[in-house]
């Protein structure tokens, strides 16, 4: 004997009633789920922007100090450097670098500010070359935004000056500077950039935590789609059964 109930036992005026309150409470979750997930990337996209705002540039020395730790307070900060470039022996490249969907180097230069180096991206290249462009001559000043030195392994090259992250241990370990600034310097003057493109300054980075409650809201309502859907299929399986005993 075949306990299992006909199709037409699922068709039901009753259950279909079922099924429609149950696909209108699923899509409401799902409606619901997606929007506030769609706030939380506003919001992520709100906090990278305001991150990322342009501030008019303030000397140096005023925001950040040779021997002071990198914070957030200097992060992403436009200010004016002044100080004298290093022989252009002295540069390296920075690989793996990507600007307007291309892949290419850094041209990194010691800068001597104050009493250390300040490690500057001066531009961006397709490819690392045997030569290094020349530096410019004489104090300097220019327009650049500061950035907290990376932490990705280095991969280092001496042969070639090339090196896989701007990491200022080992910057300061390989290069033989007696001091280092604790972060470094994108450059924003194309007079700095030695007829490379002005290197693209990195987005801010935003914590996950900002629009955090969005995030929480939208999960919240795709278990409350989960748990409709699971409702809706006991429910139903319970009304078909019950009728077919």
């Amino acid at each position: 004997m075949n306990d299992r109930p006909g199709v037409g036992a699922w068709f039901r005026p009753a259950v279909l009633g079922l099924h429609l309150f149950a696909i209108a409470a699923i899509g409401f979750c799902l409606f619901m789920g997606t929007w506030q997930l769609g706030a939380y990337d506003q919001r992520q996209e709100d906090e990278r922007a305001e991150a990322g705002e342009t501030s008019a540039a303030v000397p140096l020395e005023s925001v950040w100090g040779p021997g002071d730790i990198f914070t957030t307070d200097q992060d992403q900060r436009p200010v004016t450097v002044t100080g004298t470039f290093r022989p252009a022996s002295e540069q390296l490249w920075v690989t793996d670098r990507e600007q307007d969907g291309a892949t290419g180097v850094w041209l990194l230069a010691p800068v001597t500010v104050g009493d250390a180096q300040l490690m500057v991206v001066r531009g961006w290249a397709p490819e690392a070359s045997a030569t290094f462009p020349d530096v410019p001559v004489g104090e300097t000043s220019f327009e650049a935004v500061l950035q907290p030195g990376e932490e990705s392994a280095s991969g280092w090259d001496p042969t070639a000056r090339t090196i896989g992250s701007v990491r200022i241990p080992t910057l300061l370990n390989e290069l033989g500077y007696a001091d280092l600034w604790s972060g470094f310097a994108i450059s924003t003057d194309p007079a700095v950039a030695g007829g490379l493109d002005v290197a693209e300054v990195p987005e801010a980075d935003v914590s996950w935590t900002a629009g955090g409650r969005n995030l929480g809201y939208g999960l919240q309502w795709w278990v409350f789609a989960a748990f409709a859907l699971f409702m809706w299929w006991r429910m139903a399986r319970e009304m078909v059964l019950g009728r077919d005993r």
